[in-house]
């Protein structure tokens, strides 16, 4: 298959006609996109026959790996019966009330209704007008602002990429739109406290309720996260935060909204992340595990608070997308989940998987560049550091125009392994599939990667 595809060609048709997300175009036009043309298991294979570990998942999305037909033989039976239908008009199809259903049983108890989208950033748009309207219906319509995180990843739409902490989003189409603010993030290995992690947690959440008295409680109407920050660095909060940010949510009645298009679906060793870190919040947001990437999918998880006030109050939602509870997506999702189910792959992350990973990804900690490592689940991350100290603070850094993480990337794509670099910081995100052994060979393959990014290193001095 890849022996027919001329490579040079395919990049040379990408760089005059397809204008990717998220990327310089100059510089990829230099480079050369990578060109992927399978995927199988846990690995994929670019146009040269190059074979890659991928330890992102595609985009923290393929839960249980590539090439599975159940989803394929899903997708078509539905493509042959009904391939669309809208669901406006008083009309529903039978795969969007059959996966409603599986979300519910999954959620936490206290979800009885979704509401589809096509997208995370749609599902977080979504919430935006959800719950200023929830406000309104009660009398409050001043209770405008949401309040979200710093370095906070919720989507690249006008209200997602607002709702996101980025400052480099931020600085394209004049973001934030107006009544969305930001408190700082639960950072432990970047902060200056000399402080336990449970109490810096419990310090990071007094943000949030500082924020809410400058504002005044009448003016806010929720507060959404992530349990875990995916693409802000794999940012692992201690449960002592989260704890604390419920009851600020709780004091002062605001409504909190946790964003599990990344930790839902198995990812934390739990159906959602607010369920590990033991949260109930009113809404949450979801996409990618849901259908593992197969087909576009996303959603809201609205809780009986929220959604009857909605339902019975709110008259015509004036809200919604041509493809909300896409038959054809619908299907491709119910038969995911029956593999995740069918597999076991939450206990397994949960109790086998996820701690092998965490004691095997452990062990880099030993190598000269990295000076902290941690993990949740089946994310993980690593920062690159000049010099190694106890602690992480203490540790002298590498220059942020030295690029080092983005050199280290490249080496691990060399190498093999699909590993994403944010900063400095490289970080992992797999199908949950994996087996022990293939996590010993993608601890194999960042280890060598780790040892050409010290090899260049020193090479060039910076070390």
């Amino acid at each position: 298959m890849t022996s027919r595809i001329d490579t040079i060609s395919v990049q040379q048709a990408d760089s005059l006609h397809y204008m990717h997300p998220f990327t310089d175009h100059a510089d990829l036009a230099c480079r050369g996109a990578r060109v992927i043309v399978r995927g199988d298991d846990i690995y994929l294979w670019d146009s040269e026959g190059k074979r890659l570990l991928d330890g992102m998942s595609g985009l923290w999305c393929v839960n249980v790996g590539y090439g599975r037909k159940a989803i394929a033989d899903a997708v078509h039976a539905q493509i042959m019966q009904l391939p669309f239908y809208n669901s406006f008009f008083e009309t529903t199809n039978l795969p969007a009330v059959e996966l409603a259903q599986k979300l519910v049983s999954l959620a936490p108890p206290q979800f009885k209704r979704v509401f589809y989208t096509g997208s995370g950033s749609e599902a977080n748009d979504t919430i935006v007008r959800m719950v200023r309207y929830y406000w309104e219906l009660l009398g409050a319509p001043e209770r405008q602002v949401i309040i979200s995180r710093q370095n906070a990843y919720h989507g690249s739409t006008m209200a997602g990429a607002s709702l996101g902490g980025m400052s480099e989003m931020h600085a394209q189409g004049g973001l934030p739109i107006p009544g969305i603010v930001h408190i700082a993030q639960p950072n432990y290995i970047e902060s200056e406290q000399d402080v336990s992690a449970e109490e810096f947690g419990i310090n990071a959440a007094y943000c949030l309720e500082r924020k809410i008295l400058e504002l005044g409680a009448g003016k806010v109407a929720a507060f959404i996260a992530e349990p875990v920050q995916g693409a802000g660095g794999v940012i692992i909060p201690s449960i002592s935060y989260w704890q604390e940010i419920s009851r600020i949510c709780k004091k002062y009645g605001v409504l909190l909204v946790t964003d599990e298009v990344i930790c839902g679906f198995g990812r934390l060793g739990t159906w959602f992340g607010c369920d590990y870190f033991g949260v109930e919040p009113d809404l949450m947001s979801f996409a990618k595990g849901v259908t593992s990437g197969y087909v576009p999918l996303g959603g809201v998880l609205v809780s009986s608070g929220v959604a009857d006030v909605l339902a019975l109050k709110g008259g015509h939602f004036n809200h919604g997308f041509t493809y909300s509870g896409h038959p054809v997506a619908c299907a491709a999702a119910l038969a995911n989940l029956r593999i995740i189910e069918e597999e076991g792959l939450v206990a397994r992350v949960r109790t086998d998987s996820g701690p092998y990973l965490a004691r095997q990804f452990a062990t880099l900690g030993n190598h000269p560049l990295v000076g902290y490592q941690d993990s949740c689940g089946f994310m993980a991350g690593l920062n690159l550091v000049k010099r190694k100290a106890d602690r992480m603070r203490d540790c002298v850094r590498f220059e942020k125009e030295q690029e080092v993480g983005m050199l280290c990337r490249r080496y691990m794509f060399d190498n093999g392994m699909v590993m994403r670099a944010v900063g400095d910081r490289m970080i992992i995100a797999p199908p949950l599939t994996m087996t022990h052994a293939q996590i010993d060979e993608m601890i194999a393959l960042i280890g060598d990667g780790l040892d050409r990014t010290l090899r260049e290193l020193r090479h060039r001095g910076w070390v």
